[in-house]
């Protein structure tokens, strides 16, 4: 059953309840005290939840206060035109890209690629097996590039798990030749410190520079130990891709000491990550300009020379952020929105205990010019929507919705669904659309949701960990001239400059 509610009518619903009934007040040992986020966001499946807050789940669901298990709920403005479930990769869903009239989708056990030329009846073009969490995505010309962050016995497609303590453990990129769409061909591995937990690409005409974020939530990883307080930086020529090789580790956070100069985390500051690396990195090529969300730190750097990035500022927020996780710049670069995965996406962190500046969003203004500027916090936003105890749920990847002279974003929450909201008055964010889902069991709290959900060329995609591949299509006046604009290619974290 589908549900078109307005939001503002939920919003309302669901405080009084949670005013009325303390909803969900005992989800929080669900979630630790301090942030410790799966090496592939991948969290524990299963995890029974305390009988008091299953109790009081299943007295919000039958009172309409939250969607029943599985049952779809969206505003009136969202329209949900499709859901392609699995099919041959049983892993987890992860991270979109999109090329022409293709969407590639990431999932532990490899890739999918969808002829989405018909965005109401996407059809399958090849199922790549590929193990190897968490298989973060991205595409440039003829070349697909995946992130390998778990230990593997060899750099092979064939390659199994092992003990991150096997001296020929393998973690790293991989890359694919991409121009025949139904066959992909693997073309270079390459090799990088503590893996590569997501990627981002600085395109260039003759080669593509990729940035891998990698960090150490484990002091097992022999080549995750601090300091790693830095990114590799891979050079992939475009015609002989096979010549792919790291041609510098950049160190973003100098300091003195054994763990380098990044945050240091608990007991210092408790309940926020030691700062081992980077989680994911947003650049803005026309602007030569770079976001890193890097666990325990904000940070604003220069990408002028794309192998030598240099940072301009940096942030922290010990009191509410827990886990950098990621960012994105505002249509005029004035602004970045950065995301804090509390719990590393394996909690119930939307609830009235976790409160509405924790797992939120930060937005900060960007002040200055040149190398003067500055980050400077103005507000946090959450959903205004709570989930029952055996849903996770956080902020998580998202994309801007490209309309001009206004700020709008379409965001996954994995089981919080799918948000469209407004930043444009970077103090005062709102929330104008949503679609998600009921909880995936009403008994234990299990792995689901939203991974990623970007807006391309008309229309919301979004993959969900459990579900499969989403379509969606917003109608709605704020967002309806975003339906002009067109790109041949998209890969969120090289956010394009869509008006200049």
């Amino acid at each position: 059953m589908t549900l078109s509610n307005d939001p503002r009518t939920r919003r309302r619903r669901w405080k009084a309840a949670a005013a009325c009934t303390g909803l969900l007040a005992a989800l929080l040992t669900a979630v630790p005290a301090a942030a410790t986020p799966d090496p592939g966001d991948g969290p524990a499946v299963g995890r029974e939840v305390t009988r008091d807050a299953r109790t009081r789940a299943g007295a919000a669901i039958a009172a309409g206060e939250i969607p029943g298990q599985d049952e779809i709920v969206h505003s009136g403005n969202i329209q949900h035109l499709t859901n392609i479930p699995k099919d041959v990769l049983p892993g987890t869903n992860s991270d979109l890209a999109f090329q022409g009239r293709y969407a590639f989708a990431g999932n532990y056990d490899g890739f999918r690629i969808f002829d989405i030329g018909n965005p109401k009846a996407p059809k399958t073009v090849a199922q790549v097996l590929c193990p190897g969490s968490q298989n973060d995505v991205s595409v440039s010309g003829n070349l697909l590039f995946l992130s390998t962050d778990s230990s593997r016995s060899d750099s092979s497609c064939n390659s199994t798990t092992q003990p991150v303590t096997e001296k020929s453990s393998w973690e790293g990129m991989k890359v694919f030749d991409i121009s025949d769409k139904r066959n992909p061909k693997y073309v270079a591995a390459v090799e990088t410190a503590c893996g590569s937990h997501t990627h981002t690409l600085v395109p260039q005409r003759k080669s593509v520079y990729v940035y891998v974020s990698s960090y150490s939530p484990n002091a097992a990883y022999p080549d995750c130990q601090p300091p790693h307080d830095g990114i590799s930086v891979i050079k992939v020529p475009r015609d002989a891709p096979e010549k792919a090789a790291v041609v510098g580790f950049p160190v973003l956070f100098p300091g003195e000491g054994p763990d380098g100069g990044g945050n240091p985390g608990g007991p210092t500051n408790p309940g926020v990550s030691k700062t081992t690396g980077c989680h994911d990195i947003t650049v803005l090529p026309e602007k030569d300009l770079a976001a890193g969300a890097c666990m325990g730190d904000g940070i604003l750097f220069s990408i002028k020379d794309p192998e030598h990035p240099k940072v301009i500022d940096r942030v922290q927020d010990n009191v509410n952020f827990a886990f950098w996780h990621s960012a994105t710049f505002s249509q005029k670069a004035n602004k970045v929105v950065f995301t804090d995965e509390l719990g590393g996406g394996g909690a119930a962190t939307c609830d009235a205990a976790t409160g509405p500046t924790r797992g939120a969003d930060g937005i900060y203004d960007i002040t200055g010019k040149g190398d003067k500027r500055k980050l400077v916090f103005r507000s946090y936003y959450k959903i205004p929507r709570y989930q029952a105890a055996t849903e996770n749920c956080v902020a998580h990847n998202g994309s801007l919705i490209p309309v001009k002279g206004k700020d709008l974003m379409v965001q996954a929450w994995y089981q919080g669904g799918v948000s469209v909201w407004d930043f444009t008055d970077s103090a005062k964010p709102r929330e104008i659309a949503y679609f998600e889902r009921g909880p995936l069991s009403t008994t234990t709290l299990q792995t689901g949701g939203a991974w990623s959900a970007y807006y391309y060329n008309g229309y919301i995609y979004s993959n969900d960990i459990a579900k499969g591949f989403d379509v969606l299509k917003l109608s709605d006046r704020r967002t309806d001239p975003a339906g002009r604009i067109r790109l041949g290619e998209l890969n969120v974290q090289t956010q394009p400059d869509y008006f200049d």
